[in-house]
């Protein structure tokens, strides 16, 4: 059987999880919404950019260290937001936020988590941020807020991307939606995998206790059915400017995939922007969010920190996210693939390879802080090169960039 030492990299860590997780379940976290092509492209965009090293440099301290969101990060690292996480594994979100504290990265609780506020709180003392999906319950929403105060959250992040739901046609397969409708075939898929049972099962009663005296029942299809009936669908600019009011707190707004917005978020009270397209399982076809970076920083990075969110797979994608100006990223499916393969030990040894990997890429480009990075360490991948860029340069210049 493997261990979670066997693995090496995020790779690694999804094929074990879709070894040990039903199917259903192991396609609700791989999965996009449509064709998927969003979902693909979070990771194959960071290919278009090459990293561009300067040797002979001091490396033999780096430091990795970053402000984000109002608390030090050990590396400029947040966990993203995941629902109902204990249907992947007995260990949870708490689990989850036990290892990102050890090492030195962020946690974001969700709504959906299937563990509580003040259990986070109470139960871990590392950098913590809730994300809010905004419910058609203004009391209920401040009620959730006020709570993250009193558990000593440190962030709020809102996520406005979801106010329709994507179109995620594995999940339709798999009757894995909201509410759910298993099917024969996905109910066998379950019972294909009887360790991943014996273990949910002996969890004990599954509830989303963020939201409020429905998220006490224990039956999946009650609380999905519940939560779906109260998302808010009209969610203003004007509103957010009361949550960020009341909230008081480092804010951060998830989901921003233009200059525009972002520039509202700003005028709103942000004091983050997280550029996301939800890992692709919301809208499909609009660009990798490494393409978002640039523009976005250079349009309000001097008034509010711009956090990548999609597609993260090694420590040089958050190297060369970290060059184009943004000040952290965050990453979802790496770890819910660990922790749904080996529990704890899986979510730390994902953790500790993605650090070792930051450094690494840090230490080969000749950089011994983060705040070293710059855009001269990037390249557009399949750039033409400088002798070639001068016609009078070389005689036959003009006809080699026709052929390329």
């Amino acid at each position: 059987m493997a261990r979670a030492g066997d693995c090496f990299n995020v790779a690694d860590f999804e094929r074990q999880a879709r070894k040990r997780l039903p199917a259903p379940l192991y396609h609700y976290i791989a999965g996009g919404a449509d064709d998927e092509r969003t979902a693909a492209a979070n990771v194959l965009g960071f290919e278009r950019y090459n990293l561009a090293p300067n040797y002979l440099q001091d490396i033999r301290s780096i430091d990795m260290r970053r402000t984000v969101l109002g608390r030090e990060l050990a590396w400029p690292l947040f966990l993203a937001p995941t629902g109902m996480t204990r249907m992947f594994h007995q260990a949870g979100e708490i689990g989850v936020a036990q290892e990102a504290e050890s090492s030195g990265v962020g946690y974001s609780l969700s709504t959906m988590g299937t563990a509580s506020i003040e259990d986070v709180g109470r139960m871990t003392a590392g950098p913590k941020m809730f994300q809010l999906y905004l419910l058609n319950d203004e009391a209920m929403n401040f009620a959730m807020i006020d709570r993250c105060k009193a558990a000593g959250f440190d962030a709020l992040c809102l996520t406005v991307d979801t106010v329709v739901a994507g179109n995620r046609e594995r999940d339709l397969r798999t009757g894995l939606t909201v509410p759910p409708r298993l099917t024969p075939g996905s109910l066998l898929a379950f019972a294909a995998r009887p360790r991943w049972c014996v273990d949910y099962l002996g969890g004990g009663a599954f509830s989303l206790p963020n939201v409020g005296e429905a998220g006490g029942s224990g039956d999946l299809t009650t609380l999905a059915a519940y939560f779906a009936a109260k998302m808010e669908r009209n969610i203003t600019w004007a509103a957010v400017e009361r949550i960020a009011s009341h909230w008081g707190r480092p804010f951060a707004i998830k989901g921003i995939q233009s200059v525009r917005d972002a520039r509202l978020a700003a005028s709103a009270g942000a004091s983050a922007v997280i550029l996301s397209n939800h890992g692709g399982r919301q809208l499909d076809g609009v660009p990798p969010t490494i393409d978002l970076v640039a523009d976005i920083v250079d349009a309000i990075g001097d008034r509010v920190e711009v956090i990548l969110d999609g597609g993260i797979r090694r420590g040089s994608h958050i190297v060369k996210a970290l060059a184009m100006g943004a000040r952290a990223c965050m990453t979802g499916r790496p770890y819910l693939y660990a922790l749904s393969a080996f529990g704890k030990p899986g979510v730390r040894r994902v953790l500790a390879l993605m650090r070792a990997e930051t450094e690494r890429t840090l230490g080969l480009l000749g950089c011994a802080s983060v705040d070293d990075l710059t855009r001269d360490h990037i390249r557009l991948a399949g750039d033409i090169p400088d002798f070639l860029q001068d016609g009078e340069a070389r005689p036959n210049a003009t006809h080699l960039r026709n052929i390329l």
